[in-house]
């Protein structure tokens, strides 16, 4: 399969890419990595595909932030966004190309919005890098137990990335909060927690880069109590848009407990407006709001979590299975999503000539 890959982040340095936060950075077609005879003009033409779908805000302009309309044209930019600040994605639009969310749209709705009809798509919205968090060491003693974590925060590649963290930990009725300097991409510390709670509980830690604040990234670990389950999906629904949260139970025995919203400067318990749904905080805080839901099914207790915007995101054809049959390319561009910078990859393919 002729394939290429723009990565604007990784190909050039970090420091250099961060200062782009007016979206103003180029992202273009190149030609495909194996067949480098490939037609010009294709690569050319299926560029336009991508930016369009970056650029334009789609028709109506606003279908993102309202659940029951389709897009007759397809397009992720926000309505107001302008020639002023390119490449910015309307925070509903991306979080409805997340199928966990049960406004989402189907590929089927896409593709036929996109009227592209010889084209096939696949879209993916995720943190420029990555947090990732592992328990090293458990301690007890008669009353509490002591869990050490590392956290790394890193490239795709492994690169490290220089980060300022901020954890919560969160029960149904407890917080705490640690403040973390994480300079050369990794770093470790502890958390205590009372060894008779019965709430589960999660550790969310975000991470800011020390290059630009906007963009960050997160993660999510979940710490079972002795009594109860925690899971990010099983239980419940979580479908954020137009800031608020509609939250579904998959089965009828679901309670509800405690809401939260988390950023990486602040923890808001939310009040339930109308059945299962919560406003959620406007915040001028370029990270992603993580919501946190602690409810309970029949005896067991759980806790799980999405986040608005709902990225990461995949949505569209595993070209991976098309290698004989298709000619790929990827455009990949920093994009702005809320007012946090992210990574879009879109892949467009059509069929070998």
């Amino acid at each position: 399969m002729p394939a290429i890959s723009i990565d604007t982040f990784f190909a050039c340095s970090l420091m250099v890419l961060l200062v782009l936060t007016a979206m103003t950075a180029t992202a273009k077609i190149l030609q495909p990595l194996i067949n480098m005879s490939a037609n010009v003009e294709v690569a050319q033409r299926l560029g336009e595909v991508a930016r369009h779908m970056l650029l334009y805000a789609g028709k109506p302009a606003d279908w993102g932030r309202n659940a029951q309309i389709i897009p007759e044209e397809f397009g992720l930019a926000e309505a107001e966004a302008g020639a002023n600040n390119p490449y910015a994605l309307d925070i509903d639009k991306v979080s409805r190309l997340n199928s966990e969310n049960i406004y989402g749209l189907s590929y089927a709705q896409i593709y036929t919005s996109l009227k592209a009809a010889d084209l096939s798509f696949r879209i993916e919205i995720k943190p420029v890098f990555n947090v990732k968090v592992n328990q090293t060491a458990s301690f007890e003693d008669s009353n509490e137990t002591t869990y050490t974590f590392e956290v790394a925060t890193e490239k795709d590649d492994g690169a490290p990335v220089s980060a300022v963290l901020k954890a919560y930990v969160l029960t149904e009725n407890l917080q705490q909060v640690l403040n973390i300097q994480n300079v050369n991409g990794r770093t470790s510390f502890n958390i205590t927690l009372p060894k008779d709670l019965e709430s589960p509980s999660v550790l969310v830690a975000f991470a800011k880069s020390t290059y630009n604040d906007r963009i960050v990234s997160y993660a999510v670990y979940s710490l079972a109590s002795s009594s109860g389950t925690t899971s990010k999906r099983g239980f419940l629904r979580l479908s954020p848009i137009n800031h608020t949260l509609t939250v579904t139970p998959i089965s009828n025995e679901t309670l509800l407990e405690k809401v939260y919203a988390l950023t990486f400067n602040g923890v808001w318990q939310l009040a339930q407006t109308e059945n299962h749904t919560f406003n959620i905080p406007a915040s001028i805080d370029p990270c992603p709001t993580v919501l946190v839901a602690f409810g309970s099914n029949a005896t067991q207790s759980f806790v799980e979590w999405t986040a608005y915007p709902q990225i990461p995101v995949e949505i569209g054809v595993d070209f991976a299975s098309l290698l004989s049959i298709s000619d790929v390319y990827a455009y990949t561009s920093l994009v702005s999503v809320g007012n946090g910078i992210y990574k879009c990859t879109i892949f467009l393919g059509g069929p070998k000539p």
